[in-house]
C-alpha cells in the first residue's frame, strides 16, 4: 500500500499528465544538480516543466491520466519535460541545451496526446518551426491562390477602365 507522500506525488503527476498535451522523456544519468536547474529554467521559459520522476509512480499516474501507451518507456533514471504549449519550441530548447552543454543526457522518447514518440520523432519535432510560423505558412498557402484568382478576375475590368480613361483623355484633348 502506497504511503501518503507517494499518493500525493502520484496525484500531482497525474494532474501534470492531464494538463500537458505533450512531453519529452530523457535519461538524466550523470547530470549535476546545477545542470538540471539550468535546464529547468530554460524549459520553463519555453512553456515546459522538467520533473525527475520515479518510474513506478509515473507509470501509475500516466495510466490514471489515460496515457497507457507511454508507460512502456519508463525504464532507468527518467526525467520528463511536460509541455503545455508548443512542443517544437520545448524540444528545440531541450536538444539545443543538450548539444551546447555537451551533456550525457539522452532523449528516450516522448508523447503527443496519447501517442508515443520515438527519439527520432522528437528530434524531427525539434527542427520544426513554431506553431505560429506553421499557421502563417498555411494561411499564406491558402491566400496565395485566392489573390491570384482575384487578380485574374479583375484583370479584364482593369483593362476596360484603362481603355475608358484613355478615351476620356483623348476626347478632352479634342475640345
Amino acid at each position: 500500500m502506497p504511503t501518503e507522500k507517494k499518493k500525493q506525488i502520484m496525484d500531482g503527476l497525474e494532474q501534470t499528465f492531464i494538463q500537458s498535451n505533450s512531453g519529452i522523456m530523457t535519461d538524466y544519468r550523470g547530470l549535476k544538480t546545477a545542470d538540471i536547474v539550468a535546464l529547468r529554467r530554460k524549459l520553463k521559459d519555453s512553456g515546459a516543466e522538467f520533473h525527475v520522476v520515479k518510474n513506478t509512480l509515473a507509470r501509475i499516474a500516466a495510466k490514471k491520466a489515460g496515457k497507457d501507451q507511454i508507460g512502456s518507456i519508463f525504464e532507468g533514471p527518467m526525467a520528463i519535460a511536460f509541455v503545455k504549449d508548443d512542443i517544437s519550441k520545448s524540444a528545440k530548447v531541450l536538444t539545443d541545451h543538450i548539444a551546447s552543454a555537451k551533456m550525457a543526457m539522452t532523449v528516450k522518447g516522448g508523447f503527443l496526446g496519447n501517442r508515443l514518440l520515438t527519439p527520432k520523432e522528437v528530434a524531427t519535432i525539434a527542427t520544426l518551426p513554431s506553431r505560429q510560423v506553421l499557421i502563417g505558412r498555411v494561411m499564406g498557402g491558402i491566400q496565395g491562390p485566392l489573390y491570384a484568382l482575384m487578380n485574374q478576375v479583375n484583370a479584364p475590368l482593369r483593362g476596360l477602365v484603362t481603355v475608358l480613361q484613355g478615351r476620356i483623355k483623348q476626347l478632352e484633348g479634342v475640345k
